[in-house]
């Protein structure tokens, strides 16, 4: 997480990359994010001082009622490729202009934005549980469990909470996520997380 950025003006090559991110995510899993550059209101002045600097470009993570979790599956995706071209990220799920949000989804419902930019720093770890306190595997766990769970725990989360249970039995796989408003959204940060050390191809969710 990069709360503060150097306002440098994202190339527009990296904003098409981005744009064609978006759009696959959107066509894949029937949503409505959008990314907004070279704008400024997407944070409350009070946040702004106190927290945030220099959020002039941001994704609007919108879709139907009820898609919480895939747009937090979705944004999982659109941050770690974010990265991979240089920049940095930050969802902002409470403290966002949530009036200007929904007017740019022109109809959608938003459940956050993903401040992207270049960081005035690279940002830190954030605090983590241990994989016995967030994982149970029924027999010895195999190798692509104990990675997908040590992959889960690098997801963001709100309030950094990490409120969530992965079980695993055979190829069998369920998470539990309990976290308030945000346990859609945090669901879905974590499956893809998990799916990306696992491997999809050793296990199924249920």
């Amino acid at each position: 997480m990069v709360r503060k950025y150097t306002g440098k003006e994202i190339p527009a090559d990296i904003v098409a990359k981005l744009n064609e991110r978006v759009s696959q995510n959107n066509d894949r899993h029937l949503l409505s994010i959008k990314l907004v550059t070279n704008d400024g209101g997407a944070i409350p002045g009070v946040i702004k001082l106190i927290l945030a600097k220099g959020v002039n470009n941001y994704f609007i993570m919108a879709g139907p009622e009820g898609a919480d979790e895939r747009l937090g599956y979705c944004g999982a995706d659109l941050m770690l490729y974010a990265q991979t071209l240089g920049l940095n990220t930050w969802w902002v799920g409470g403290t966002f202009n949530r009036k200007g949000a929904a007017k740019k989804s022109e109809g959608a419902t938003p459940v956050g934005i993903i401040a992207v930019g270049y960081g005035q720093t690279q940002g830190t770890q954030h605090k983590m549980k241990k994989a016995e306190d967030v994982s149970a595997y029924v027999g010895d766990a195999p190798g692509w469990f104990r990675e997908g769970v040590d992959a889960a725990l690098l997801a963001p989360t709100a309030l950094a909470k990490q409120a969530f249970f992965i079980k695993g039995e055979g190829s069998a796989v369920h998470i539990d996520c309990d976290n308030g408003i945000f346990s859609g959204v945090d669901t879905g940060l974590v499956k893809y997380h998990f799916e990306l050390g696992a491997g999809k191809g050793c296990f199924e969710w249920v």
